[in-house]
């Protein structure tokens, strides 16, 4: 075909307008992608968010940990767990401090620290234990200890347990209203009932016996003051039960008596023993408590161990032995059920 020009062109050299148009926009859109598929790269490989790859993600589109995340992977290293050993020797010092005191003499401990011992090996005795547990006042406060706590512990553990049952899987006219009062009393301070219990003991006497100054006065004070935080506890706990197991039980035609002793105390163990820990701790060490209530006759360790506290001096000989045999009791009874416990602390956290 011959132009105004004179120059010839055939038809296959002719490109429709159209079609010019369309393969420009292509290729302009080929190499957009391009470009942003090379910014993507280079982002993702500096850590930085890509397209489509959303925040925090690299080249590979996995998240990117942050500086806390990192932190906390590392705990379970060589060096964090060696950390974390250093820093329980250093808090097990003191005890360690107690129990070098308890076995020298008056005369070593006031001549120098408990750490002399390291240089001299002869300082170490077993004197004071043996004049201390030689005196009856002390071995009588020991079993009043005793005599308190176990039955504060296990009178708080039962009844705890089954109004904790009754209050999650039992119906009962007022079962909600209770339960909040229950809730209330843990905002109760002790110091708040010292004085009218004490009246309330001082009118108690019957057969010659007198609540006030006695060891069940101050056990049923224990168990009071006790069973609020006890029974939220066990009730929040037992809920948490699947409805299934209780309704096969009654299916089965089990009893409430018989659900709750074949099912509910064998699930909700971990929980009960973590609650006797605490109860047993609290109860054992406890010296306001026993302050007011207790007489000479039923003063437990922390009361008798006051009692011999000097006005200018410290009685070493007495309070270092007494301090660590009133110490090493409770510690048995948590290194002794500690397996209990951690199940119990970790009870609900996995579904």
């Amino acid at each position: 075909m011959s132009n105004a020009d004179g120059t010839d062109r055939s038809a296959s050299d002719e490109t429709p307008p159209d079609e010019t148009a369309a393969e420009k926009t292509t290729a302009d859109e080929t190499a957009v992608e391009g470009t942003a598929a090379a910014a993507g790269a280079e982002k993702g490989a500096s850590g930085e968010s890509a397209p489509g790859g959303g925040p925090g993600r690299g080249a590979s589109g996995a998240p990117r940990r942050g500086v806390a995340a990192r932190i906390v992977g590392r705990l379970g290293g060589g060096a964090a767990q060696a950390l974390l050993v250093l820093i329980a020797l250093f808090w097990l010092v003191p005890t360690l401090g107690l129990l070098v005191a308890s076995l020298r003499s008056t005369e070593d401990n006031n001549a120098g620290g408990w750490w002399n011992v390291f240089t001299e090996p002869s300082q170490l005795t077993f004197d004071a234990y043996s004049s201390l547990l030689g005196r009856g006042d002390f071995v009588d406060s020991f079993w009043n200890t005793m005599m308190i706590t176990v039955p504060a512990t296990v009178l708080v553990v039962v009844i705890a347990a089954l109004a904790g049952y009754a209050f999650a899987w039992m119906e009962f006219p007022g079962r909600d209203w209770l339960f909040l009062i229950v809730v209330a009393l843990l905002v109760v301070p002790v110091q708040v009932a010292l004085i009218p219990v004490a009246k309330l003991y001082g009118v108690i006497e019957f057969g010659g016996f007198q609540m006030f100054g006695s060891v069940t006065g101050v056990v049923l004070f224990h168990v009071a003051f006790g069973l609020p935080f006890a029974i939220f506890l066990l009730r929040n706990f037992f809920a948490a039960i699947p409805r299934d197991l209780l309704e096969a039980a009654r299916m089965d035609g089990g009893s409430e008596w018989t659900i709750f002793r074949r099912v509910i105390f064998p699930l909700g163990g971990p929980a009960i023993a973590s609650l006797g820990i605490f109860q047993f701790l609290w109860v054992w060490n406890d010296l306001l408590v026993a302050l007011v209530f207790a007489d000479t006759q039923a003063q437990p360790m922390t009361k008798w161990l006051q009692s011999q506290m000097r006005q200018f001096t410290g009685n070493i000989d007495i309070l270092a032995p007494g301090a660590f045999l009133s110490l090493i009791v409770p510690l048995a009874v948590f290194f002794a059920f500690q397996r209990y416990f951690v199940q119990g602390v970790l009870a609900g956290s996995v579904k």
